[in-house]
C-alpha cells in the first residue's frame, strides 16, 4: 500500500507534465526558435527522415524539455530522456544507443556534465550512426564498429561553454539560446496553467505573479500553485491580488522577484564590503554559500535586473541595489561625474 507521500509526490510529477504544453500553440513565447523548429521538421518529414540533432541552451526553467518532447510529438517518435551524468561510462551509452529504434529521440538533459570519453564515443555517433566499441583489453584488445539507427540527438545545457567545440559543432540542426520570457508571454502562460488546475485567478493577480517570477515559466507555474493553495485554504474561489500578495509575502518574494537569499548576498555585499569590488570566494565565504551557487543560481538574475556588476576586480552593488534595500550610497560623495552634473543644474 502507498504511502500519502508517495502519492503526493506522484500527484505533483502528474501536475508538472499536464502544465507542459503538448503542442506549438500551446507553447508561448521563443517565437524564432519555433519558427525554425517548424521548417526543419517540416522539411524533414517530406524527405522520411529525422530532423539533424538539436542543442538548447539557456538558464533553467525556460522550456528546454518542453521544446524537446514538442518536436517527439511532431515527428511522431518515441523519446528516450537521460541526462549527463546519469551516463557513467561507455557502455551506458552503447546500451542507450544500441536500443534505439529508426526515427527516435534521444533527450540528453544536463549535457555540460557528460565526460570527455563519452563525448568522443559520441561524435561518430551523431555524425556518422556508428559506434566503436573496444573489446578486451591489452593486445588482445580489438575494435567492433556498430551500425545505429537514423536517430535525432537533442541535449539541453545551462551551461554551453563546458561542452567542447567538436561536440558543439556536430548539432547540425542548431543550436538555440532561450531567452527570457517578457511579463506579458508570462501572464499568458499563468492564465493558461490556470486553466488547466482549474483555478480562477483575476487578470491583475496574474501580473502580479508575473512581475515577480524572474521571466521564468516554471518560477511563475510553482507561484501559481502556491497562490492556489493559499486560496484553497482560506476557502477562497478565486486567486485575487490580496491573495497573491500575502502569498509572495509568505514566500518572501519581493515586488520585482527577489528572494530572501537574494537581498542577503547585496545586503553583505553592501554592508561589510561598502557595496564592492568583492571576489567571488569572499562573498562565497561571508554568505556560507558554494561559489558555483552564487555564480549560478543568484548573480544571473542579479546582474539582470541591473543590481549587481562583475568587474575584473570582483562583485559590485548598483545604485539600484541600493535604491531598491533602501540602503545609503557612501560612493556618492566621491562620484564626481555626478557632482559635475549637479553643478550644471
Amino acid at each position: 500500500m502507498s504511502s500519502p507521500k508517495n502519492n503526493t509526490v506522484k500527484e505533483d510529477v502528474i501536475l508538472d507534465q499536464t502544465l507542459r504544453p503538448q503542442k506549438w500553440e500551446e507553447y508561448i513565447g521563443q517565437e524564432l526558435i519555433k519558427k525554425n523548429l517548424k521548417i526543419s521538421i517540416a522539411a524533414a518529414q517530406e524527405r522520411n527522415e529525422p530532423i539533424d540533432h538539436v542543442l538548447f541552451y539557456g538558464p533553467a526553467g525556460l522550456g528546454k524539455t518542453t521544446l524537446a518532447h514538442i518536436i517527439a510529438k511532431e515527428l511522431n517518435a518515441q523519446m528516450k530522456v537521460t541526462s549527463g551524468p546519469a551516463i557513467e561510462r561507455v557502455g551506458d551509452l552503447a546500451s542507450i544507443l544500441t536500443n534505439l529504434s529508426p526515427g527516435d529521440v534521444l533527450f540528453v538533459d544536463e549535457a555540460h556534465r557528460l565526460n570527455k570519453m563519452i563525448e568522443e564515443i559520441l561524435y561518430p555517433a551523431m555524425e556518422s550512426r556508428s559506434l566503436d566499441i573496444i573489446i578486451g583489453k591489452g593486445p588482445s584488445a580489438r575494435s567492433i564498429q556498430l551500425e545505429l539507427p537514423p536517430f535525432t540527438l537533442i541535449a539541453a545545457t545551462t551551461r554551453i561553454a563546458l561542452l567542447s567545440s567538436p561536440l558543439r559543432s556536430r548539432f547540425a540542426g542548431g543550436i538555440f539560446r532561450l531567452d527570457f520570457y517578457s511579463q506579458e508571454e508570462i501572464k499568458k502562460i499563468i492564465l493558461r496553467s490556470a486553466k488547466i488546475l482549474g483555478a480562477e485567478i483575476k487578470e491583475d493577480a496574474a501580473n502580479e505573479i508575473a512581475q515577480r517570477s524572474r521571466f521564468t515559466p516554471r518560477i511563475a507555474n510553482n507561484l501559481l500553485k502556491r497562490c492556489r493553495d493559499y486560496a484553497q485554504l482560506y476557502n477562497k474561489s478565486v486567486i485575487d491580488v490580496q491573495i497573491t500578495k500575502k502569498t509572495l509575502e509568505l514566500l518572501e518574494i519581493d515586488e520585482i522577484g527577489l528572494v530572501s537569499h537574494d537581498r542577503q548576498l547585496l545586503e553583505i555585499l553592501i554592508d561589510k564590503f561598502g557595496g564592492g569590488p568583492a571576489g567571488l570566494q569572499t562573498l562565497a565565504a561571508a554568505t556560507t554559500e558554494e561559489a558555483e551557487t552564487i555564480e549560478d543560481v543568484y548573480e544571473p538574475y542579479l546582474i539582470r535586473v541591473g543590481f549587481m556588476e562583475r568587474t575584473p576586480r570582483g562583485r559590485v552593488a548598483t545604485r539600484h541595489a541600493y535604491n531598491h534595500l533602501k540602503k545609503f550610497d557612501a560612493r556618492k560623495k566621491n562620484n564626481p561625474e555626478e557632482d559635475a552634473q549637479k553643478h550644471l543644474l
